[in-house]
């Protein structure tokens, strides 16, 4: 299965792209790094250039999941706000290209990785790192945190899996 982590961001969108192979649990690190616009452009230029990165990244690869950072709390009204919309463009690119898409918070994605829902962003790259056969931390930390939802989604895929089975099978 081939995922495709978006932390969400207006002026830094964070990427990655992370594989596991059918049969297998071992996961690679494809690709990552960030998507950015100019913080003094007009907002729909902004939103137009980023849906046109996320739809070039989705062309390229192909993932066959986009897992989108979900929004929990935010304490900057504005911040919050181009989040939602870079969210937003995400997920409607998403859908275009005919994706399974899944959202999760950063504290479901520190448990699923760290075991940790307060964990630290350097624990968490720190695992994440581990998972994906890394030599360090994957930098920029955007990317890094688009890298632990895609990780945090393949990590849960085989629960998700077991239980449609099972439900299939009532």
């Amino acid at each position: 299965m081939f995922v495709l982590g978006i932390d969400p961001g207006l002026t830094r969108c964070g990427y990655g792209l992370v594989r596991r192979e059918a049969g297998s649990s071992a996961l690679s690190a494809v690709a990552a790094g960030t998507l950015e616009t100019a913080p003094d452009a007009p907002i729909e230029r902004r939103l137009f250039e980023l849906s046109a990165a996320i739809g070039e990244l989705l062309s390229q690869y192909h993932p066959a999941a986009v897992v989108v950072e979900r929004v929990f709390f935010q304490t900057n009204v504005k911040t919050a706000t181009s989040v939602a919309q870079a969210s937003g463009v995400a997920l409607a690119a998403a859908g275009a290209h005919g994706c399974e898409v899944a959202q999760y918070t950063s504290n479901e994605v520190k448990l699923a990785i760290v075991g940790y829902g307060a964990a630290t962003k350097r624990q968490v790259q720190t695992m994440v790192a581990r998972q994906c056969g890394l030599t360090g931390p994957p930098p920029p930390p955007d990317a890094a945190d688009a890298l632990a939802l895609a990780v945090c989604h393949l990590v849960g895929s085989s629960l998700r899996d077991a239980v449609r089975t099972a439900e299939a099978r009532r």
